[in-house]
């Protein structure tokens, strides 16, 4: 796949898993938006990385728990590029508790990991889908977890991780029932699986 000139958004992409996205993408020739939240000196040490690639990168504060956030995240690229091409839905966040431990976790602690993991995945795809649209084009990846397919792991990434695999699903639906009435324009939706994470 030819990327060298298109514009991706990573979220979660100063560390681990986000940052070798980049950097990858980077390298073949794409302008990268490295979001993060906290990470903010692995953020800019993923840009340098891809401007030593020999691209074009920029690094963006903002939490995807926050819809205003992610309308700003998706703005940025516009801002500089007058596109988005690509979203890799990466950030995520965990806490662990063991099965039989039921007093581990409190509600607050299950509302804020699904504004992260699932909520936070659908606004980044709402904020981006309309400049994707717009141009014709655009690909969107998903980064769920093997734990909410599986049922493995901490009980609190299971629910937040499978709630967001299906909501992924349902939303693939949404941009490819747009596609079929624009057969000219192709904007596609992919999942990916992986074990634990808790990028920001």
């Amino acid at each position: 796949m030819n990327v060298k000139g298109t514009v991706c958004i990573i979220t979660g992409g100063g560390t681990g898993a986000g940052a070798a996205c980049a950097i990858h993408y980077a390298r073949k020739g794409g302008h990268v938006v490295v979001n993060y939240s906290r990470s903010e000196d692995g953020a800019h040490k993923t840009v340098k990385a891809c401007v030593a690639a020999g691209s074009e990168a920029i690094a963006v504060k903002g939490d995807v728990a926050n819809d205003a956030d992610c309308r700003a995240i998706a703005q940025a690229p516009i801002d500089k590029w007058g596109r988005i091409d690509a979203l890799i839905n990466n950030a995520g966040i965990t806490k662990y508790a063991g099965a039989r431990d039921l007093e581990a976790l409190s509600a607050e602690d299950f509302q804020r990991l699904y504004a992260v993991n699932t909520i936070g995945p659908y606004q980044m795809i709402r904020a981006c889908v309309p400049a994707m649209q717009k141009q014709g084009a655009g690909a969107i990846v998903n980064v769920s977890s093997v734990a909410g397919v599986m049922g493995v792991g901490s009980s609190t990434v299971d629910v937040s991780k499978a709630a967001f695999s299906w909501c992924a699903s349902a939303t693939a639906a949404s941009v490819v029932s747009w596609t079929l009435e624009h057969p000219a324009r192709q904007t596609t939706t992919k999942r990916s699986v992986r074990g634990p994470t808790n990028e920001r």
